[in-house]
């Protein structure tokens, strides 16, 4: 009896770094794994820009997961730096990488990827994302054999993030990584982000997917107001963009366009916040700030 009483003590932590190019789909099979909405997500690569912490804690297992900004070629502004330095930071300390890929093509950019997991100290899991959009499905066998030649990957584990499909086994095969040690986060916390991080980040996401052609790259989103009043969150968020036309844009034809932004966004905040929101939009220029270090750090880019 006390034997089993102190196997039943002893506690599992450990650290998931959540790897690949932009757009194949790390965000969403975060968010899919948690059974919560923490990372944005849309069609544009590049959308998630900073390291977001998803803890999920079942019993005496607690796994932390760190989605990543998409490592890419890019280098030409800071913003660009930023995230591959960011998302290169998460390989350091953790107990298994997830890289994550798209069954239907391999490019320069998992190259890339490839080469910085070749030095990492952990099981490296190849996971092969979206096999729900392969023409046919007698190609996924030839695919994961052709693949598993390019590194000695722990496992290969096809999936659709989307979809929900194998996401079960490959939770079991993460957890079975998950080392003994003490748990660092409350078992109800699910992320390390303040609530006003994740206000920022679902507008951003709203302003991506509805103007995601339109507007480019240089869009960030500051909560100047957070306030809590009784039953009520009011929010004020700027929206930053580096040229005049931007901002008439994301405003739209008399005001339609920040209209449902904000009414996109609001429903959002309310079912995550699980409170009334008021919000409030405004835009503002201000040139050249996705290229500026000092902008990017008073933005809140900055290296851990």
């Amino acid at each position: 009896m006390q034997n089993e009483e102190a196997i039943q003590d002893i506690t599992h932590c450990g650290f998931v770094a959540i790897v690949g190019r932009p757009n194949v789909g790390k965000s969403t099979l975060m968010n899919h794994i948690l059974g919560q909405k923490l990372s944005i997500t849309s069609r544009k690569p590049q959308t998630t820009r900073d390291q977001i912490l998803g803890v999920q804690t079942k019993g005496h297992i607690q796994t932390v997961y760190v989605d990543t900004p998409g490592l890419h070629k890019g280098q030409d502004k800071a913003i660009n730096r930023f995230m591959n330095r960011t998302a290169s930071s998460a390989l350091k300390d953790v107990d298994v990488v997830l890289f994550v890929i798209d069954a239907e093509r391999w490019t320069d950019e998992d190259d890339v990827v490839l080469s910085k997991l070749r030095f990492v100290d952990c099981p490296v899991v190849l996971v092969v994302n979206k096999i729900d959009k392969l023409e046919e499905r007698d190609a996924l066998l030839p695919r994961m054999m052709e693949l598993s030649e390019k590194m000695d990957f722990a496992q290969i584990v096809p999936i659709s993030a989307l979809r929900n499909k194998n996401l079960d086994r490959l939770e079991a095969l993460v957890e079975s990584y998950i080392p003994e040690g003490s748990q660092y986060y409350p078992e109800d916390q699910i992320t390390n982000r303040s609530s006003r991080f994740l206000a920022s980040e679902i507008v951003r996401e709203k302003i991506t997917r509805q103007l995601g052609q339109e507007v480019p790259y240089e869009v960030a989103v500051q909560i100047e107001e957070f306030v809590f009043e009784g039953a009520t969150i009011h929010i004020s968020a700027l929206i930053l963009v580096e040229r005049d036309g931007q901002k008439r844009i994301i405003i739209g034809d008399k005001g339609s366009k920040i209209k449902l932004i904000g009414k996109e966004a609001r429903i959002d905040m309310e079912n995550l916040f699980q409170q009334k929101v008021m919000l409030n939009l405004w835009v503002k220029v201000r040139s050249g700030w996705s290229d500026d270090e000092r902008a990017l750090a008073s933005l809140g880019y900055q290296d851990e």
